[in-house]
């Protein structure tokens, strides 16, 4: 087995990116990603998984700060108790349905859900977060993004996770996405590729058409997370390449 590279501060990868190794080979796929060099990972779909990650995560050597599991709607005490079990800090809601993004009203009962979901966490020692895809940026509310209304909204205890490359596809420019919303983005996700919808067409950090300096400049604050929805060849060529282009371009947080 090859040494790990040196590790990046701040630095992680959002376990969805290698869903389907991670289906096949728990343990084994978490190695693969510390042998690369990261140090911290994003778990997804965790909750009924718990006993497996804490028991892979301790043997790679890996920590968890932050995880997507649904919240809005969902039994947010099993999601509390998993995310505590695995030492995550920051629980982020991954996804409201595109259909909720163009009246105002919906967008308002969103920030009022994650509201109250985040004063339970509160109680937990955790933080509460929400994710974004193409469509909170893509529809526009009196002119401003539906996600910046969203965090208009927003108690100062929730904080953004930024889809820096779904936000771009929205038709959004990330960095100044990124500076208009300030401190609230505590996490980005960083991708890179030709901007479409289609997942497919993702690339590695730092090949694609997205200028990442910039994006990594307009938040200098925010954990950086490398993530990939899909990709056309191996995808931990893509992960280990991704990896090394951050470590070399400022991409720790």
């Amino acid at each position: 087995m090859s040494s790990p590279a040196a590790p990046t501060p701040g630095l992680s990868v959002q376990l969805y990116t290698v869903r389907a190794a991670l289906a096949a080979d728990l343990p084994g796929t978490l190695q693969r990603i510390a042998d690369i060099g990261f140090r911290d990972v994003e778990p997804f779909g965790f909750v009924d998984q718990a006993d497996a990650y804490l028991e892979g995560l301790a043997a790679a050597g890996l920590s968890a700060p932050s995880a997507h599991a649904a919240l809005i709607g969902q039994d947010t005490a099993a999601a509390f108790a998993a995310a505590k079990r695995l030492g995550v800090q920051t629980l982020i809601d991954p996804m409201v349905d595109r259909a909720l993004w163009t009246r105002r009203e919906d967008v308002e009962q969103t920030a009022r859900q994650l509201n109250e979901i985040a004063a339970a966490a509160a109680a937990h020692g955790l933080t509460v977060g929400y994710h974004n895809h193409w469509w909170e940026t893509e529809n526009r509310i009196d002119g401003a993004t539906a996600l910046e209304v969203l965090a208009g909204m927003l108690d100062d205890a929730v904080v953004l996770e930024v889809d820096t490359y779904w936000a771009d596809v929205g038709g959004a420019s990330a960095p100044e996405l990124l500076r208009r919303l300030g401190d609230r983005v505590a996490l980005i996700h960083v991708k890179d590729g030709p901007a479409t919808q289609q997942n497919i067409d993702q690339t590695a950090v730092g090949s694609g058409t997205l200028d990442i300096p910039a994006i990594l400049a307009a938040a200098p604050q925010a954990r950086r997370v490398v993530e990939l929805d899909d990709f056309a060849g191996d995808v931990f060529d893509a992960v280990r390449d991704s990896y090394a282009w951050m470590g070399a371009n400022g991409g720790a947080a």
